[in-house]
């Protein structure tokens, strides 16, 4: 057990001795902050900020980074950037302590001795963010954002930390292999640059956006900004011109103190509009503007009148976010003139505002001991609370929806309506009543039986403008309809539709399971086969917790009845209850070195094998994993005379198999099976109407996926079933095609089964 570390105010060796520069504000505290042992959980900021910096140090020397630089550049950056978007002490605090507890021997406990509960419960938040590991990315990636979504409702500023950690990481990505690099960047495109944009915070969401995209798009980054770099003295010169021109007439309307400046925008922001709107770079007009910071609101207003009188306004560009703010409380003006000879565009806001656009939860509230604003601003984290009650709901049953409804719903909102109440929601363009329904709570979507839109009755269907007035009507009757997933526009909603789909069906995927056993077993005795211990165990085997899951994930397709029925003569063969004489090791060891002498003699070159480890043995992919390149596998001796079968490390059929029938095995990377294709198969539950077949296996063609097999069952006032069985050629392309076929409309699930 390692020695408790001992709190001092000075470190015990000084930073510079390792070339390290500390910021200026922190050099300033630590001159401040008398010398000699630091007192237990310090009151003022100085001495919290000092104390935990010289333990962060003290912890982490003899720490490097991957770049070779001591560890501790980090938490001192981390907190640094923690200080620019003004954050308390506290949260500072918890920055340079933030991997202490992950990376060193300080224990949680300890921390709280030293700094309190406050710092402690901020540390542990952001640690447990990145304490577990799995196998499978996309899980791994769905599991750490759900964790960090219920830090976040505990505490919003566990994700100030985190944010701040992540942009850090992102300026010193280089050093990091380039297949890292573009997965780390990929997610701070999707995840991080959204949420920070979600709380607020411009300041850190342009540069982890502009970070992302060197990384992911370099060519076009590199042309961009060349563009902008030879553009430089012209526009300034004309924004110089107008500026002047500008304060001119703001002095004569009267308005004084007033700060003008020409600000250019990100590279990113610049990328993302030539690729909406399919134009060139110099057919961006607005690649810089102008920025009026006016003392008061009262001043914006006048400004504005003065900016119009001045240049010819634009029609359709003025935007009032200081009487509509954005949902992550974002407020000014916006406005697009003509300037000289081209159009500028010009945002109007007061020097509260301007904090608030650039730092957001950071500068918009003032923290309270143990609390979190989190919980004092229910419309401001609608979308946080809906998330962690999808969560809670169950919702977390399937990593990729989960994912997308997160990617979804932290991306900039296009439509803002009005409750009856007058409270502003965000929502995705095309969205509609049951979108609007589901953002403020599934149980209003689940029992919404019409809309009134500005005090009309409207249909469901009808899209959403800016400005609407929206009422749902309920009932407690009501429930979701599948013809909804035809016009819904937010995952959230969709996903929430197929839930309650899920749920309230489940008794009928449960009779159909048990028909299908039934048929096979016979009614004689089936009751008290169905309640054994033997068949709970087979659910525990097929990772489900009761008899009637392992019926439900029967009947829907997610496991096979070969699956159910060979686990179900294992358990009742290892009870006794129908004893069979077992093949002995020693038999299946000779039957092995037969193969492999076998094999021997055929001469089969080893080296063309795609799977490492049966080089020249008999093999075949087992049918009811149907494994593809690029997951985990193993092989088993077969009983019989069936060689070896590839199964998938997860299958259920080979968890039980001895492990002296288990041979290490796992594909070959070393030779080229990009021209072979692999069979999988694929239970899609549908909305039975005409042509859907169709439009899945055009989507499948426009990805080059051939499909072998194709059948559909279909029972009146149901939901159609296809199984298709389709060609891959690894287990990313898998996943694309899984995702490709959500995505449709009318899909309310779909599983990867065993081959028939």
């Amino acid at each position: 057990m390692s020695e408790e570390p001992q709190l001092k105010t000075k470190a015990i060796t000084s930073p510079e001795d390792y070339g390290i520069e500390l910021p200026t504000w922190l050099k300033d505290c630590i001159s401040r902050v008398p010398s000699g042992k630091g007192e237990t959980c310090p009151t003022d900021s100085e001495s919290l900020l000092v104390n935990a910096f010289d333990l962060a140090f003290r912890l982490h020397t003899g720490q490097f980074r991957v770049s070779g630089d001591p560890y501790i550049v980090h938490p001192v950056a981390v907190a640094d950037l923690l200080r620019e978007i003004g954050a308390s002490p506290t949260v500072i605090a918890a920055g340079f302590l933030h991997d202490a507890i992950e990376d060193t021997d300080l224990t949680l406990n300890q921390l709280e001795d030293f700094f309190g509960p406050e710092v402690s419960g901020l540390v542990e938040g952001v640690t447990k963010l990145g304490g577990i590991h799995f196998t499978n990315r996309t899980e791994a990636q769905a599991e750490n954002l759900r964790k960090m979504f219920l830090a976040m409702a505990c505490d919003i500023r566990v994700v100030l930390v985190k944010l701040a950690d992540r942009l850090h990481n992102m300026r010193t990505l280089g050093s990091l292999q380039s297949d890292k690099q573009q997965r780390i960047a990929l997610e701070t495109k999707e995840i991080y640059a959204p949420l920070a944009n979600r709380l607020g915070i411009g300041r850190f969401k342009w540069e982890l956006e502009d970070l992302a995209f060197k990384l992911l798009e370099p060519e076009a980054f590199r042309e961009i900004q060349q563009e902008v770099v030879t553009k430089r003295s012209e526009r300034e010169k004309r924004l110089e011109i107008t500026v002047q021109l500008l304060k001119t007439k703001l002095l004569e309307a009267g308005l004084k103190n007033c700060e003008i400046n020409g600000r250019p925008k990100h590279l990113f922001g610049i990328w993302s509009k030539m690729q909406r709107q399919q134009k060139e770079f110099h057919e961006i007009y607005d690649v810089a503007a102008l920025r009026i910071i006016v003392p008061n609101l009262e001043a914006c207003y006048r400004a504005l009148a003065v900016v119009h009188d001045t240049f010819r306004p634009i029609p359709g560009r003025f935007k009032d976010y200081i009487g509509l703010p954005k949902p992550n409380g974002y407020q000014s003006l916006h406005t697009a003139v003509i300037g000289r000879h081209r159009p500028i565009e010009v945002q109007i806001r007061t020097p509260e505002m301007h904090q608030i656009a650039e730092f957001g939860i950071a500068a918009h509230w003032k923290y309270k001991e143990g609390g979190s604003p989190a919980s004092g601003n229910t419309e401001r984290f609608n979308w946080l609370r809906q998330l962690v009650e999808w969560q809670q709901e169950g919702g977390n049953d399937d990593h990729n929806d989960y994912l997308a409804s997160i990617k979804e719903d932290l991306f900039d909102e296009e439509v803002f309506v009005f409750t009856p109440k007058g409270d502003v929601v965000g929502l995705r363009k095309g969205s509609t009543a049951i979108d609007f329904a589901y953002r403020i709570h599934s149980e209003v979507g689940n029992h919404c039986h019409g809309s009134r839109i500005n005090d009309k009755l409207c249909p469901l269907s009808t899209a959403l403008d800016n400005g609407d007035f929206i009422e749902i009507l309920t009932n407690k009757t009501a429930h979701p309809s599948l013809d909804w997933l035809n016009f819904v526009a937010t995952p959230t909603a969709r996903n929430r539709i197929r839930q309650w789909y899920k749920k309230s069906h489940r008794d009928e995927t449960i009779q159909r399971g048990k028909d299908l056993l039934e048929r096979d077993l016979g009614r004689d005795g089936f009751e008290s086969l169905l309640n054994s211990d033997a068949m709970k165990k087979v659910a525990e085997r097929c990772n489900v917790k009761s008899a009637d899951d392992l019926l439900a994930a029967l009947g829907f397709g997610g496991i096979t009845l070969h699956q159910v029925l060979n686990r179900l003569r294992e358990e009742i063969h290892l009870q006794n209850i129908e004893p069979e004489p077992p093949e002995s090791n020693a038999d299946v060891a000779k039957k092995l070195a037969m193969q492999k002498e076998s094999a021997l003699s055929t001469k089969t070159k080893p080296k063309n094998s795609p799977i490492l480890g049966l080089e020249g043995l008999d093999y075949r992919l087992g049918g009811c994993c149907s494994p593809l390149p690029g997951e985990a596998i193993l092989g088993t001796v077969s009983l019989g005379n069936h060689g070896i079968t590839v199964h998938r490390q997860s299958c259920v059929n080979a968890e039980s198999i001895p492990s002296e029938r288990r041979l290490p095995v796992q594909w070959n990377e070393n030779i080229s099976i990009q021209d072979q294709r692999f069979t999988t198969q694929l239970r899609i539950e549908v909305i039975d109407r005409v042509g859907v077949l169709k439009d899945i296996l055009m989507r499948l063609s426009d990805s080059g996926i051939n499909v072998s097999d194709a059948r559909v069952k279909t029972a009146y006032g149901k939901p159609a079933c296809i199984d298709l069985k389709i060609e891959l050629k690894n287990s990313d392309q898998l996943q694309i095609t899984i995702q490709q076929i959500r995505s449709l409309a009318d899909v309310i699930d779909i599983a990867r089964t065993g081959l028939d």
